[in-house]
């Protein structure tokens, strides 16, 4: 009988030591996921990509095709953690890099960089209907107008074109552009970021189209 007894206890003791340890581990899993760090700004003139990479594993094939000299930081994206690589000081060497990423690794990567001040402009009113659709297919060029509506106005004066409303990881943007050339995409969001706007490049099949163009006034 005491052997018996002694086999149960034993038995009984390892499985609630190996639930312990499996709780510990979630434990430091959902820590480490709540320390994740804001990503830190572009310098004044840097140019940035943040890659979405959700995993470690993504983290770690991503980080094995970089070369030693790139530093890449883990940091929350809105709502979304990605890789931040920096100090690319040309939209067209961040570019390249974007495309190899892609490439190799298979991740899109967003492209931003160092807004400046932007001239107040006068108030404009949105006077178009709300028909929230996915953008689908191609870029998206989306510039943060920090709650101002009224910088549609100059939006629309850089890009030449109609500028709508739009949503990205559950934020509102201004869309300056939606477009199936890359090169359009690029050159649209150089021009914005020369003028000062933070504008961002991101894959159109993220963005929920909220108002197709804003009229201004």
């Amino acid at each position: 009988m005491r052997p018996n007894f002694v086999q149960r206890f034993e038995t009984i003791s390892s499985a609630f030591v190996i639930a312990i340890a499996g709780l510990i581990n979630t434990t430091i899993s959902v820590n480490a996921q709540q320390k994740i760090p804001v990503c830190q700004p572009p310098n004044p003139g840097e140019y940035l990509l943040l890659v979405i990479t959700p995993t470690a594993e993504y983290q770690r094939q991503l980080r094995s095709a970089l070369p030693n000299e790139i530093s890449t930081t883990t940091c929350q994206y809105l709502t979304d953690t990605v890789t931040r690589i920096g100090g690319f000081n040309t939209i067209e060497y961040a570019n390249r890099w974007a495309r190899y990423i892609n490439n190799i690794v298979g991740l899109s990567a967003i492209i931003t960089t160092k807004p400046a001040e932007v001239a107040q402009q006068p108030a404009t009113v949105p006077t178009v209907s709300y028909n929230p659709q996915p953008l689908g297919q191609g870029y998206a060029v989306l510039v943060d107008y920090y709650n101002r509506p009224e910088l549609a106005n100059s939006v629309q004066q850089v890009v030449g074109g109609n500028v709508g409303f739009a949503s990205y990881g559950q934020r509102p943007y201004l869309l300056a552009t939606h477009t199936t050339n890359q090169q359009q995409a690029y050159n649209t969001l150089q021009k914005l970021n020369e003028r000062g706007f933070f504008a961002i490049l991101v894959d159109s099949r993220k963005v929920v189209l909220l108002r197709s163009a804003v009229k201004v006034q």
